[in-house]
């Protein structure tokens, strides 16, 4: 457990900090650029890698359903949809709705047993966690709007 809580931080953190450098390439090279250029090298490390650990195994895929393969056309709206947020929103209120929806949705997922999940029971514990953590992005942004207010005053 401790072992999983350790890469789930860390995969917090890359997923912060990949989403400040992909804005940055974004206001620099465009929504689509930065698209390919961010799927691109993902590619291209992911096979180093996968070659370098897995060999010639490393596209042995068995009984995999054909829908699961468009996962990387998901990847494009998640990198164009979080280069916009963070455009528009800033870094901190965008990555924190980003995580809301999919903190909220997992647990529909999750309750629903979709996509091959085992279906896990609802809880009005869960649902709490999520609306917490909505409160949570409101307050900053009204934060942020009270801090505005004073600067123009």
């Amino acid at each position: 457990m401790i072992q999983g809580l350790l890469l789930a931080m860390i995969a917090g953190s890359l997923v912060g900090l990949q989403n400040i450098f992909n804005s940055k390439v974004n206001e620099r090279a465009g929504t689509w650029t930065t698209t390919t250029i961010v799927l691109g090298m993902g590619f291209l490390a992911s096979l180093m890698t996968g070659l370098l650990f897995e060999g010639g195994h490393l596209f042995t895929l068995q009984n995999m359903k054909l829908w699961y393969w468009f996962s990387g056309v998901i990847g494009v709206g998640v990198v164009i949809c979080l280069t916009q947020g963070i455009k528009l929103l800033g870094p901190t209120l965008a990555t924190s709705i980003v995580l809301t929806s999919q903190l909220g949705f997992a647990l529909l997922w999750d309750s629903l047993g979709w996509l091959g999940l085992e279906q896990v029971p609802f809880s009005f514990q869960q649902l709490l966690g999520v609306l917490v953590i909505v409160g949570g992005a409101i307050v900053y942004k009204l934060g942020g709007v009270r801090k505005e207010m004073e600067r123009s005053c």
